[in-house]
């Protein structure tokens, strides 16, 4: 591990403004991600700003019904708040899904949606990557591709996003709040993160020296009849293959309005704004599943690789879409 200086902020101004000044500085939340990348080599800080103290663990209702979280609320703590688990379901499946409940204990929500991809290349320093050494090119394409993108890849980077907590933000229209120097900004989840492109080594939009403060979570209809499945090799403890954050409303015995993300399939959580499109107005039925899963999925690129690669996404994406669905919009209309 390279050698470091560090320090507690004492206010969101001095974290942001520490880190700005230092091209070589980050910030440290809960740790849970970044300190295993120090100790890989994986990241090499000059300076670790800590910003616990100085980040909200504030859950609050707003008078227009939203909801605030803070970027320092431990991920267990979200999980299991009452107003959460009754309005926003999908949010607490999601996190319940993700890490260990040691983990989720030290996890911040400001940084769960930053940490970065588990690709095997990314996180050995002794392979090419571009995530990681841009223009050293991609170990993964022809590689190990089993856990890696079938949307959005580009030939530098084929790696998936792994935040549980990042596909219910993406299908629930969280607003993120962001201070820097040029003082505070909002948003759209859904435009926080990028697709690889040219320049996979940039996973959000985030210029350097902006802290995620907060985010708000909009008081939604469908947000009370939502779902998380993740679909992965083993029952804990294990990143998503593919994983559906689904919100539903009916009307009249059709899908009135609707919210889909897909995990494991992207470089970012996949918002399916595709297969919504085709669901809205329709009949709740297998057909109309269908539909929307082949709708999203006709851009979907299937990779090779030594370990069978990952063509398996594809119809599984599919049933797992179905199946939350399924779930969603059986029984009565909307609470």
């Amino acid at each position: 591990m390279k050698t470091f200086a560090f320090a507690k902020a004492g206010t969101v101004a001095e974290a942001v403004r520490a880190v700005a000044a230092d091209p070589d500085a980050v910030f440290l939340g809960g740790g849970t991600n970044l300190v295993d990348h120090l100790k890989l080599c994986v990241a090499r800080p000059g300076r670790v700003v800590d910003v616990t103290a100085v980040t909200s663990g504030e859950i609050r209702e707003n008078d227009d019904g939203s909801l605030y979280v803070g970027a320092g609320v431990r991920n267990s703590d979200l999980a299991a708040d009452g107003v959460v688990r009754r309005r926003y379901p999908v949010l607490a499946e999601a996190l319940l899904a993700g890490a260990s409940a040691q983990l989720r204990n030290m996890a911040t929500t400001g940084g769960n949606p930053l940490q970065r991809t588990r690709c095997l290349y990314f996180q050995d320093v002794t392979t090419p990557c571009n995530k990681r050494a841009p223009g050293t090119g991609c170990s993964a394409i022809g590689g190990a591709t089993r856990q890696h993108a079938i949307l959005g890849a580009s030939p530098s980077c084929v790696a998936t996003h792994p935040s549980d907590l990042a596909v219910a933000m993406a299908a629930l229209d969280t607003r993120v709040h962001v201070t820097g120097t040029a003082g505070e900004r909002e948003i759209a989840f859904t435009d926080l993160h990028r697709l690889p492109g040219d320049h996979p080594e940039r996973d959000t939009v985030l210029a350097h020296g902006e802290l995620i403060t907060g985010f708000t979570l909009p008081a939604v209809p469908w947000a009370r009849r939502s779902a998380y499945r993740k679909v992965r090799d083993r029952a804990s403890y294990a990143f998503a293959l593919v994983s559906v954050a689904a919100g539903v409303s009916l009307v009249d015995g059709r899908i009135d309005d609707v919210r889909l993300a897909l995990g494991g399939v992207a470089h970012k959580p996949w918002r399916a704004t595709e297969a919504e499109a085709v669901l809205r107005g329709a009949r709740p039925d297998e057909e109309a599943f269908a539909a929307a899963a082949a709708a999203e999925l006709a851009g979907a690129r299937a990779l090779e690789g030594v370990d069978g690669g990952n063509a398996f996404k594809i119809p599984l994406v599919r049933r797992t879409l179905a199946a939350v669905l399924r779930e969603l919009t059986a029984g009565e209309p909307n609470p």
